[in-house]
């Protein structure tokens, strides 16, 4: 995808990245569906007189509410004129998980959020993109998928299992003529980011982060991660024995977010 698509979907979008990403398709002429829980919060972002020319139309949605999803998406698809070019699965939950000690709601929500939701997200319209041969569907995972750290295990998990999820989605609809695209976030400035008390290094500003993310959906890549010094970090950590990063992360609490 090269032109500037016509109509967005984002789940998440009440804040941080998904805020940032609805002003920066809106502002390049997009009819955005902005989604998410907190409708006090949307209605505030389609009032920003940022994200004109296009439009941003609040969208109230919980992606753990799998039947919600499946009613209201498809309704979307066809409010859009054409259908909607592009679908971004951002909603997502963070936090540790302590595996001492009972923290099954906090792991139960994690999983509802970012493996559910989004995986009914994009599969909701995944065949209807089908269908029509076009479209582009984004999975937001996270640098926090390619290394665990300690307490971190049920987050990275998720990341991962979205990022392997887009794997196959490219792979069995590129012939259909759908993208997909999957990306993967450094530390972005944000209501998640914001309760870590440790240095977070190479912290983005979230106009930044969505700014990189809009330009590298448009050019269609199958994959993309950011920034590039934390990228190469994570990666060169995946090497390290198990007992330096869990002395390591564990003292600094060091993770992506």
């Amino acid at each position: 995808m090269t032109d500037s698509p016509r109509n967005v979907l984002i789940t998440g979008a009440s804040s941080g990245l998904g805020r940032a990403l609805a002003l920066w398709f809106a502002r390049r002429g997009a009819k955005v569906w902005a989604a998410a829980r907190r409708t006090e919060l949307l209605d505030t972002l389609a009032a920003d007189p940022s994200g004109r020319p296009g439009t941003i139309v609040p969208l109230a949605l919980d992606v753990s509410d799998i039947p919600a999803v499946r009613r209201v998406l498809p309704d979307v698809d066809r409010q859009a004129e054409g259908g909607l070019d592009v679908v971004i699965a951002n909603a997502g939950v963070g936090g540790e998980a302590n595996p001492r000690k009972d923290t099954w709601e906090r792991v139960e929500r994690m999983i509802q959020v970012n493996v559910t939701g989004a995986a009914a997200t994009l599969a909701t319209l995944a065949p209807r993109m089908a269908e029509r041969g076009r479209g582009h569907l984004v999975g937001i995972s996270s640098l926090a998928g390619w290394i665990v750290t300690p307490k971190m295990g049920v987050y990275a998990a998720t990341k991962m299992f979205l990022e392997v999820y887009c794997d196959g989605l490219h792979l069995d609809l590129r012939s259909a003529g759908v993208q997909v695209t999957c990306i993967n976030p450094g530390f972005v400035k944000s209501e998640m980011t914001a309760k870590n008390r440790f240095k977070m290094p190479f912290l983005l500003e979230a106009d930044d982060a969505a700014d990189r993310m809009g330009r590298a959906i448009l050019r269609g890549e199958k994959q993309f991660a950011y920034p590039w010094p934390m990228v190469l970090a994570t990666r060169a950590a995946r090497w390290v024995p198990d007992a330096v990063v869990a002395r390591v992360m564990g003292k600094s609490g060091v993770k992506p977010a």
